[in-house]
């Protein structure tokens, strides 16, 4: 079952790269007391998320915290490693929290892995963004077609925050 707007982030464990070398971070330690957003891509360095998904999420990084989002951070099913050089590559490092999920365990646990071994990459996660809120889902846009990043790109979530502070 996909998570919904509403639903609370399930436990599942991260690992991110620290000074000391690659460390386990829980999803309560990401998302707890904070407003973050969170966006899935399939693969560090692969086209869409290297050229476009990631791209958008730094270019857009202060309007973004502007409207009282606390972090914005990546998962994707990759190693630490390679999140780590993906952070250092794109010049995201120390901005956008890289998330690696390297066995699709936060993929899968909230309904949003894909089977992308018919390309040789095995289990992924599919594209998407999310808005959480003290480990509540708030917002949730998940892309429907591979190679894009609309629904879930950063002017998407520009959008729905601009949209939630209105009503508010």
């Amino acid at each position: 079952m996909t998570i919904a707007v509403g639903d609370r982030i399930p436990d599942a464990t991260f690992r991110v790269m620290t000074a000391e070398g690659p460390s386990a971070v829980n999803a309560e330690q990401v998302f707890k007391g904070r407003k973050v957003i969170l966006f899935g891509v399939p693969g560090a360095f692969t086209p869409t998320c290297h050229k476009n998904h990631l791209p958008g999420y730094l270019a857009r990084f202060d309007e973004l915290r502007a409207k009282g989002v606390d972090a914005i951070a990546v998962t994707s099913v990759n190693d630490v490693f390679v999140m780590d050089a993906w952070a250092k590559a794109t010049g995201a490092d120390g901005k956008i929290e890289f998330l690696a999920d390297g066995s699709a365990d936060f993929a899968k646990a909230v309904g949003l892995s894909a089977d992308r071994s018919a390309f040789g990459m095995g289990t992924r996660s599919q594209r998407y963004s999310m808005l959480v809120e003290d480990g509540v889902v708030t917002a949730l846009n998940v892309e429907e077609g591979a190679g894009k990043a609309e629904l879930s790109g950063a002017d998407k979530m520009l959008a729905d925050l601009s949209e939630r502070a209105a009503a508010v």
